[in-house]
């Protein structure tokens, strides 16, 4: 009864909000989503310590959902540590995102709308990570692409919200037909989509080889590709990440929910969830670390010149991601499963800092016309700080630091660990990838707090004696997710990294994981590169009043090809722009005027259908009404057949 409470009370309180709330009220709706959503953290927080700690397991089948001749997928919940860890990321950002929601869009008139799509979320995003099997699990991921469509379209008279609401469902159409191909790929090859008989059958199949365009493939291979291209649109990694910065234009609350716990997580837990597969496909494994490696390296340099603060923010979360991907690339799924749990208190925390932030400067969001607001906004400030500490992973090796410290640093060094253990190449790469992101993620993390805070205000006068901290409502989840931001990492650094010396899942970790037998210099080159990016940030944007010199050197036209090469996001959006999205447009114009017009309108509407209608009116002027001249017709026509019956019978 446990997890069917924590699944279905948020779907409960969607349903009341979504059917009666006009009916109800604005503030019945949010009492109403709000609480269920609660209730179901509290659920999901006695269940991870249940599972976690008790090492219980459980598969609770609810109802028979899909038979058909061999193929069977009840709809059933798989509870296990994975499972609980999901819950209580889902379930608790997701609950105080709704608390926070409540001063956020107090003054929105679709509250009710809106509290009813954020619940939706979390049930789609709970039916995914409890699944099975992966027909269930395609069910709520799809469900996932659907609600983010509505929050981020949720104000749909902007249009800059519709296009970015498509923009997001399009682009991740195209992972999921990757997810939908080794589904099925899945099904051929095992006879089952059920987690457990699948991966039961791997070390069987390990070896089986199949056609696929043409081509003889690993049947490990194929599949564990297929599931990875799904992983990179959800989670937006390297070439499908496009529709992530575009996300921001949603409500504030809807970026912090997406990218701290729901959509972009579901990637990561995809590819751990499906561990015996990726471990039985190594060239796919090293094509993981590879992709996530580039993606944090990616996403950080064009955060080093953003200037609207959530889409430095969201840059970071695409970053971040990708040190989670390379993590599960090379083996080290409870470290990647460690920072998704760590990072989901702080991203949440810095996300909704943000939207305090905007809130406070009237809806203002580009940070160059922000600045010296840290004595009117003071609890915000030092929450924002604590964010970033944690994001940083500022720590001290041997003695301790905030949440990122742990699983950042865990992360970094299972990498150099697995490039040391053999020729790995890819994960020689992803530890020195992680250096270079954890250094440019110090670096514009405290851009973004000078640029923010500190200096001279840059905007309208009338807005800084306006602004204000944020109320109750919005503070006290903030509170709270500083507190997890803080104590995330070292309460539960043992649960994830040395779980019965063999981690969550039962996999052998390296022996140096949890106990530091690593050289000094690795231990100590995350803590060097994020202090060398805060002094960099430090005399670059502080000193000598550096923010206003760059802001001015960029209203001049300086910083360069580079700087405008990261500032327009390495041009990879105008580069879809120049060749896919045109060439699909051409494609269409191409059915459009040819296929449909001419073809098919030309043959059928335009052509025979033109053709009849024109000889029916010409008949229709046969038809004169008058009784003499049918009489005449009928003449002639009786004399016609007595001609021809003459004929006939002369010859």
């Amino acid at each position: 009864m446990l997890y069917k409470i924590i699944l279905f009370a948020p779907l409960i309180g969607a349903l009341i909000a979504g059917l009666f709330g006009r009916r109800l009220g604005d503030k019945s709706a949010q009492i109403v989503t709000t609480g269920l959503l609660i209730l179901s953290a509290v659920l999901s927080w006695f269940a991870f310590v249940q599972v976690g700690y008790g090492n219980e397991t459980a598969e609770i089948n609810l109802f028979r959902w899909i038979d058909v001749g061999d193929f069977k997928a009840n709809w059933a919940l798989k509870i296990d540590t994975l499972t609980a860890i999901m819950l209580v990321v889902i379930t608790s950002v997701s609950a105080l995102v709704h608390v926070y929601s409540w001063g956020y869009m107090k003054d929105d008139p679709g509250k009710a709308r809106f509290f009813s799509y954020l619940s939706y979320f979390t049930f789609a995003m709970l039916v995914l990570v409890t699944s099975n099997n992966f027909i269930q699990m395609f069910f709520g991921w799809e469900g996932v692409g659907v609600a983010s469509y509505l929050l981020i379209g949720f104000w749909y008279k902007k249009p800059t919200a519709n296009a970015a609401a498509i923009k997001a469902f399009v682009t991740n159409r195209v992972g999921d037909v990757g997810l939908a191909l080794g589904i099925m790929a899945i099904y051929l090859v095992f006879g089952s989509v059920n987690f457990d008989e699948v991966f039961s059958q791997i070390s069987d199949k390990k070896d089986l080889v199949v056609p696929f365009l043409g081509m003889e493939l690993g049947a490990m291979e194929l599949i564990a590709g297929l599931l990875f291209i799904g992983a990179m649109g959800k989670s937006a990694q390297f070439i499908l990440h496009v529709w992530l910065p575009d996300a921001m234009e949603g409500p504030t609350p809807v970026s912090a929910l997406i990218h701290a716990a729901t959509m972009v997580t579901a990637g990561v837990f995809l590819v751990c969830r499906a561990a015996p597969i990726f471990e039985a496909a190594p060239v796919v494994s090293g094509f993981v670390t590879i992709i996530g490696a580039f993606t944090a390296l990616f996403a950080a340099t064009i955060g080093l010149v953003q200037n609207d603060i959530k889409r430095v923010i969201a840059f970071s979360t695409c970053s971040q991601l990708g040190y989670m991907f390379f993590a599960a690339g090379i083996g080290a799924y409870d470290a990647a499963m460690f920072h998704l749990f760590t990072h989901a208190f702080f991203k949440a925390l810095l996300f909704l800092c943000a939207g305090s932030v905007i809130v406070a400067l009237h809806h203002e969001q580009d940070m160059r016309k922000m600045g010296g607001i840290y004595k009117l906004v003071p609890v915000t400030y030092v929450l924002m700080i604590i964010g970033t500490l944690a994001l940083t992973g500022v720590g001290i090796p041997g003695v301790g630091g905030f949440a990122g410290f742990y699983s950042k640093d865990a992360i970094i060094e299972a990498a150099y660990a697995a490039g040391a253990a053999g020729h790995n190449a890819p994960a020689v790469f992803a530890f020195w990838a992680g250096l270079a992101a954890a250094a440019m993620t110090s670096f514009y993390s405290w851009r973004l707090i000078f640029m923010t805070f500190h200096g001279k205000h840059r905007g309208e006068k009338e807005v800084l004696d306006h602004a204000h901290e944020s109320p109750f409502n919005m503070t006290i989840p903030l509170v709270l997710l500083a507190v997890g931001a803080v104590l995330a990492g070292v309460v539960f650094y043992d649960q994830f990294m040395l779980y019965k010396d063999t981690g969550f899942w039962g996999h052998a970790l390296p022996e140096s994981h949890g106990k530091h037998k690593f050289p000094v210099w690795v231990l100590w080159a995350p803590f060097v590169v994020t202090v060398l990016g805060f002094i960099l940030a430090y005399f670059m944007y502080i000193r000598d009043n550096g923010t206003v010199k760059r802001i001015a050197g960029q209203a001049n036209g300086g910083g360069g090809i580079f700087y405008k090469f990261l500032l327009n996001k390495w041009y990879i959006d105008e580069l879809y722009e120049a060749t896919i999205i045109r060439g699909a447009r051409k494609l269409g114009d191409i059915f459009w005027k040819i296929g449909d017009i001419k073809i098919i309108d030309g043959f059928g509407p335009n052509g025979f259908a033109a053709m009849s209608l024109s000889v029916g009116k010409k008949l229709s002027k046969l038809q004169s009404g008058y009784l003499y001249h049918y009489a005449f017709v009928m003449l002639l026509g009786v004399a016609g057949l007595v001609a021809f019956v003459s004929m006939k019978a002369g010859g």
